[in-house]
């Protein structure tokens, strides 16, 4: 049982980073109805923007500089997501939606390939220095919580909570609803949806960048393929929840991590990436609109 709770635990936090990303793609699929497949190499560049901040934000409390590097990075790549879509998206925005697709990923191994140029990152992996102390918080019974799965826990919930009030509680978030059913329709009630969508893709972009920052923490080896296996799950968790579907992408997130924390604690771990793409498989075979979509396609 302790160990059960224990992998439990891994699991949530592991699934807390898989929800923030996925929350992106479905956040411009309900726009746009588009699979951005550059969204995982904007989490690596959110690793990567919080790894150089650090060497130019000097040391003082430990907490404050975290949450400064945090912004700095959520910023960053924000202006980053604004830039992709303006050059890359919006021009092909009344092109068939397989010309995007096909952009999406030639933005993806764009960013990739320019990444590993020695004047940028380079192609050896990098390590991410520690903001923040990894000891154990709690220790119940055998089974811990580290300072810095609390950490985890604690950023994802709040900014899921803001998210959530963002969609659903201000104007903003009723102009994204309004442009995810008709954009055109939207215009004509006043709605601007080059701003609407070019807004989305700074907030998905955002929320990528924390999860960036958050795996940078606890899994330090950073490198510029780093996002391709995590985007392609948190892609699984998003089709898992409903992709479109805010709440979906929250809950498809944890399920994904909680079921990869499972198979690596019960010692089948090198199975971990076919158990998450076997869920693909299935979740589109019996449920191919996911556990919250609808065939309607519900959207942000």
């Amino acid at each position: 049982m302790t160990e059960l709770l224990q992998h439990l635990i891994n699991g949530l936090s592991l699934g807390a980073v898989y929800a923030l990303v996925a929350l992106g793609y479905t956040m411009v699929y309900g726009v746009l109805q588009l699979i951005n497949f550059a969204h995982a190499e904007v989490f690596m560049l959110g690793s990567f923007a919080g790894f150089y901040a650090t060497r130019f934000i000097p040391k003082f409390r430990e907490e404050p500089r975290f949450l400064l590097i945090l912004l700095v990075a959520m910023v960053v790549c924000a202006l980053l997501g604004l830039i992709i879509e303006r050059v890359a998206y919006r021009p092909l925005r009344d092109k068939p939606r397989l010309n995007a697709l096909i952009t999406a990923i030639g933005v993806s191994m764009f960013i990739q390939a320019v990444g590993q140029l020695p004047w940028f990152m380079g192609p050896s992996p990098q390590f991410f220095p520690s903001l923040i102390p990894n000891v154990p918080l709690v220790a119940i019974a055998g089974v811990s919580l580290t300072s810095l799965q609390a950490v985890t826990f604690g950023s994802t919930v709040a900014l899921m909570f803001g998210l959530h009030r963002l969609i659903f509680h201000s104007k903003m978030g009723a102009a994204m609803r309004a442009v995810s059913f008709d954009g055109r329709t939207a215009s004509l009630m006043g709605i601007n949806p080059d701003f609407v969508v070019g807004f989305t893709f700074a907030l998905g972009s955002a929320l990528a960048a924390a999860a960036g920052i958050l795996v940078g923490l606890g899994y330090p080896r950073i490198e510029p393929t780093m996002g391709v296996m995590l985007g392609l799950k948190a892609f699984v968790a998003a089709v898992l929840g409903g992709i479109g579907n805010i709440r979906g992408a929250m809950v498809g997130g944890i399920v994904i991590g909680l079921t990869e924390a499972l198979v690596v604690g019960y010692g089948a771990s090198s199975y971990r990436d076919a158990v998450a793409f076997g869920i693909l498989i299935l979740i589109l075979v019996f449920k191919p609109a996911g556990l919250f979509g609808r065939m309607a396609a519900e959207k942000v």
